[in-house]
C-alpha cells in the first residue's frame, strides 16, 4: 500500500501519471486534492493483480477499512476513458453497493471488463480497427465509499444541443443516478444561466437552490479544467453534494446565435415552415426554395394584381418567414400597382376572414376555391405528367428547366393553399371566440362529453385522410416521399374505421344540435352561428384537401435530382448521387469553377443543425399589429390554467389522455411505433397520416391550429397539442405524459423506462 499520492492512495505499483491511474481516477484524484468534495476511495492499479490472491484480498480489506464502513462502489478507470475525443461511457463494468467481503471478486470482474467485445467494437468504430489491439487495455480500478443519494444526476457546463457555453444543463433523478446515465430514465431537467435556474422537464426532484448548487459545482470543475465539462453528482440524505465523475464534453457543437433576420416577428412555424421540420439542405435552400417563393408571388400577382414579397431567411439552416414591413410607401405601391384591387382583396382574405368569415367567403375566397379546383390543380397535374415523360432522357440543362418550371408552379399552388386553405385557422378563431362568448357557459360539456368549439369540427365529411404516394415528410427534396419509403404503408389499412368515423360525426351532430338549442331564443345569434359554422367546417376540410396535392411534383423532383446527381458522379464532381443535395446551384450547373465541393463538411454542418433547438419565433411583433396567431390560440384554449412544468403549445384537437411517449424523427422510425402510444414529432406532413390510426395522442414542435396534425387528429378523434417548440427535446421515449388537447398542454407525469438502480 502506497500513501504517497493523497487523497487517493494506490494499491499496487506506483507509476506516475494518468497511464497508471486511468483517466477517471486521475481526474478525481486531482479534483479531490484541490478541494472538491469527492467520496473517499483508493486506486487499484493493474500491477496489483500480479500479487497472490490472499495477499491482494488482505490488501483490499485493509484499504477499505481506511475509507469507511461500506458498502463500496467499484469503478473502472481505463487510460482511454473520459477523454476529450472519446468517453467510452458505459462500456466498462461498474459494481455498486458491494459489501467489504466481496471486494476482491468485484474488482477482478471490473478489471476483466477491459477486454469486453463492446470495448473492442467501440475502438473499431473510432477508426482503430486496422491497428493491433492489446489483449486488455491498460486500466485501474477505483474503489470508493458509496454515497446513498437522495438525488443524483449529470450536469453539462454547455448546452449539448446548441453549444451555448452560458447555459448549464442539470438533469436529476431520485435516488441513484445510473438509470439516467444509462439512458433508462428521463429525469427532470434544469437550465441554469448565471443564477437563474429554470425547470425545463419533470420538475420535482431538485429545488431551484439545489439546481444552482449543482450548476455551480459543474462550472467550478470546468474553470479548473479549462474546457466544458460533463459531470456526475449526488446529493446524500443530509443534503451534501458530492462530485462523482468529471470528463470533457465530447462532440460539443460550436455555439450558435439566433440572429433576427430583420424587423418584426419571424416564424418557422408558418407557411412553408410547417413543411420543413428540419434545417434545409444546401441545394434546396439555394435553388428549390427561391423558385417556390417566386411562384408564390406569381400566384399573388394573379389574384391580387400585386407582388408584395413575404420575407424569408435561413437562420442556422432553418427556414423563417415574416410579413412585409408596413409603410406608407408600400401601401401606395400596392394601391397603384393593383389599380385598387389589392386593398379590397387583402382586406377580405387577411382581415375580414377573421371577423366575418361568411362575408369574406362570398366576396373573395369562394372564387379562389373554384379557381383552384377548375384551373390551378388540373394545370399542376398536367405539368407534372408532361415533365415525367422527359426525365429519363432529359439533358442536365433540360432537367434544370424542368425543376424551375415545376417549383414555380408549386409556389403558385402554395399561394392558393395559404390564402384559401390557410383561412381555416382564422375562421376557427372566429368560431372559438363565438363559442367562448355565447356558448361556453350553457355548453360546458356537450352530450357527447366533448368540450369546446372543436367538437363542431370533428368527423367532417370529405376529410378522411388519404394515403398518396407523393405525400412527403418534408418539402426539402432530400427526403424520400411516402411512395419511395418501404415504411410508408404501415397502418395504411387502419385509416379511420367506419364505426369510429360515424361516432365522430355523431359527436359533431350532437354538439351542433346542443348549440342551436342554446341559441334558439336568439335568432340573430343563431343565424350568425349557422353562417360561421358552415364556413369554418368547409374550410377546415378544404385546407386538408388542398394540402394533399401541394407535393404532387415531389416524386418528379426527386427523380430530377437523382439524374443530376448521377451526371455529376460521371463527371467526377461528387461520389454519390445523393451528394447533389449538398451542392449549390452553380455547382450543379457547372457555373462554379474551382476545387471539389466540400460535401462531407456541408453534410456534417447540416447534421449538427438538425440537433439545434430552433426557436419557433425570432424578433418581436409590431406595436399595433400584435401576433394574430397568438390571439387565435388564446381564443381556442379551453383552459388558461397552465400547471408548473407543463409543456405549452396550441390546442389542436380536444380530449385528454395519459399515455407513453414515442419520439419519432422520421419514416425510419415508423416501424417502432406501437398502437396506443403518444406520437411526438417535429411536425407531421401528410405522409405521417397512417400513424394517426395507431396513436393515442399527437404532440409536435411546430404547427398551428390549421396544421396537418391538428386537422387529422380531429378526424381520428385523438387529442393533439402542436406548436410546442421543443417537445421532441423535452420528452423521451418511454416517458408517461398527460396530453390535454383542449388546453394545449402536455404534463409529464413519469420518467422513461427504468432500469435496475445503479450509481
Amino acid at each position: 500500500m502506497a500513501d504517497t499520492q493523497q487523497p487517493f492512495p494506490l494499491l499496487g505499483a506506483v507509476r506516475p501519471g494518468q497511464a497508471a491511474l486511468g483517466s477517471k481516477a486521475a481526474t478525481l484524484n486531482e479534483l479531490s486534492a484541490v478541494g472538491f468534495r469527492v467520496p473517499p476511495g483508493f486506486i487499484v492499479t493493474a500491477e496489483a493483480f500480479d500479487r497472490p490472491g490472499r495477499i491482494l484480498a488482505d490488501a483490499l480489506q485493509d484499504a477499505a477499512d481506511r475509507i469507511g464502513p461500506g458498502p463500496f462502489a467499484v469503478r473502472s478507470s481505463a487510460t482511454a476513458e473520459d477523454l476529450p475525443d472519446a468517453s467510452y461511457a458505459g462500456l466498462y463494468e461498474t459494481f455498486l453497493n458491494i459489501p467489504r467481503d466481496d471486494l476482491e471478486d468485484a474488482t477482478r470482474r471490473c478489471l476483466a471488463s477491459a477486454a469486453n467485445p463492446r470495448v473492442v467494437a467501440y475502438e473499431s468504430a473510432r477508426g482503430a480497427s486496422g491497428q493491433e489491439q492489446p489483449a486488455a487495455p491498460a486500466m485501474a480500478v477505483l474503489i470508493q465509499q458509496m454515497v446513498q443519494p437522495l438525488a443524483a444526476g449529470v450536469a453539462f457546463t454547455a448546452n449539448p444541443l446548441t453549444g451555448d457555453r452560458d447555459e448549464t444543463i442539470v438533469t436529476a433523478v431520485h435516488g441513484l443516478g445510473e438509470p439516467l446515465v444509462a439512458g433508462d430514465a428521463v429525469g427532470e431537467q434544469w437550465t441554469v444561466r448565471d443564477q437563474d435556474a429554470v425547470p425545463t422537464r419533470n420538475a420535482g426532484t431538485l429545488t431551484p437552490a439545489q439546481a444552482r448548487e449543482v450548476a455551480g459545482l459543474a462550472r467550478s470543475v470546468a474553470a479548473h479544467a479549462g474546457v466544458p465539462q460533463d459531470i456526475e453528482w449526488a446529493i446524500d440524505t443530509d443534503g451534501v453534494l458530492f462530485l462523482l465523475q468529471a470528463r470533457p464534453m465530447t462532440a460539443l457543437p460550436e455555439a450558435v446565435d439566433w440572429v433576427v433576420p430583420g424587423k418584426g416577428l419571424w416564424s418557422r412555424n408558418f407557411r412553408l415552415g410547417e413543411w420543413l421540420p428540419d434545417p434545409m439542405t444546401p441545394l434546396f435552400e439555394d435553388w428549390v426554395l427561391p423558385r417556390i417563393e417566386s411562384g408564390y408571388l406569381d400566384g399573388m400577382q394573379g389574384d391580387a394584381r400585386v407582388r408584395v414579397p413575404f420575407r424569408y431567411a435561413s437562420v442556422n439552416g432553418w427556414y423563417y418567414n415574416a410579413p412585409p414591413v408596413p409603410s406608407p410607401r408600400l401601401l401606395g405601391r400596392v394601391i397603384l400597382d393593383s389599380r385598387g384591387r389589392a386593398p379590397w382583396f387583402l382586406f377580405n382574405a387577411l382581415l375580414r376572414v377573421s371577423t366575418n368569415p361568411a362575408a369574406a367567403h362570398r366576396a373573395v375566397l369562394h372564387g379562389l376555391e373554384l379557381k383552384w379546383r377548375n384551373h390551378l390543380l388540373p394545370e399542376y397535374r398536367q405539368l407534372v405528367r408532361n415533365a415525367e415523360r422527359e426525365v429519363d432522357s432529359a439533358s442536365p440543362a433540360r432537367l434544370v428547366e424542368l425543376v424551375d418550371a415545376v417549383c414555380n408552379q408549386a409556389g403558385i399552388y402554395l399561394w392558393s393553399l395559404s390564402i384559401v386553405g390557410g383561412s381555416a385557422w382564422k375562421m376557427e378563431s372566429a368560431l372559438a371566440r363565438f363559442w367562448q362568448k355565447h356558448l361556453a357557459g350553457p355548453l360546458h360539456r356537450t352530450a357527447a362529453g366533448v368540450t369546446g368549439h372543436q367538437a363542431l369540427l370533428r368527423g367532417l365529411p370529405g376529410t378522411a385522410p388519404a394515403e398518396v404516394s407523393h405525400a412527403v415528410y418534408s418539402l426539402d427534396w432530400y427526403h424520400p416521399t411516402a411512395g419511395e419509403s418501404l415504411l410508408s404503408h404501415k397502418g395504411a389499412d387502419q385509416l379511420p374505421a367506419t364505426g369510429k368515423a360515424e361516432g365522430l360525426s355523431a359527436q359533431r351532430a350532437d354538439a351542433e344540435a346542443a348549440a342551436r338549442q342554446a341559441l334558439k331564443d336568439q335568432p340573430r345569434l343563431l343565424a350568425r352561428f349557422n353562417a360561421l359554422l358552415e364556413v369554418a367546417q368547409h374550410y377546415a376540410a378544404l385546407r386538408e384537401e388542398q394540402s394533399h396535392d401541394l407535393s404532387l411534383a415531389w416524386p418528379l423532383l426527386r427523380r430530377c435530382a437523382r439524374r443530376l446527381g448521377e451526371h455529376l458522379v460521371a463527371t467526377g464532381l461528387i461520389e454519390d448521387p445523393a451528394d447533389v443535395h449538398f451542392l449549390n446551384l452553380n455547382e450543379v450547373t457547372g457555373r462554379s469553377a474551382g476545387t471539389r465541393p466540400p460535401v462531407a463538411s456541408r453534410r456534417d454542418t447540416w447534421q449538427r443543425q438538425r440537433n439545434l433547438a430552433a426557436p419557433l419565433t425570432l424578433g418581436e411583433t409590431g406595436r399595433f399589429i400584435g401576433d394574430p396567431i397568438a390571439r387565435a390560440v388564446d381564443a381556442a384554449r379551453s383552459s388558461h390554467d397552465l400547471p408548473e412544468g407543463a409543456i405549452v403549445g396550441h390546442p389542436a384537437s380536444t380530449g385528454r389522455i395519459t399515455g407513453i411517449v414515442r419520439v419519432m424523427h422520421g419514416p425510419e422510425d415508423f416501424d417502432s411505433f406501437l398502437e396506443g402510444e403518444v406520437l411526438v414529432a417535429k411536425s407531421t406532413a401528410p405522409a405521417w397520416t397512417p400513424l394517426f390510426a395507431l396513436a393515442a395522442a399527437i404532440i409536435t414542435d411546430g404547427g398551428t391550429l390549421a396544421a396537418h396534425a391538428s386537422l387529422v387528429a380531429r378526424e381520428f378523434g385523438i387529442p393533439a397539442v402542436v406548436g410546442t417548440g421543443d417537445a421532441t427535446l423535452q420528452l423521451r421515449t418511454g416517458q408517461r405524459v398527460t396530453v390535454d388537447g383542449g388546453a394545449g398542454i402536455v404534463i409529464p407525469t413519469g420518467r422513461g423506462n427504468s432500469g435496475s438502480p445503479k450509481w
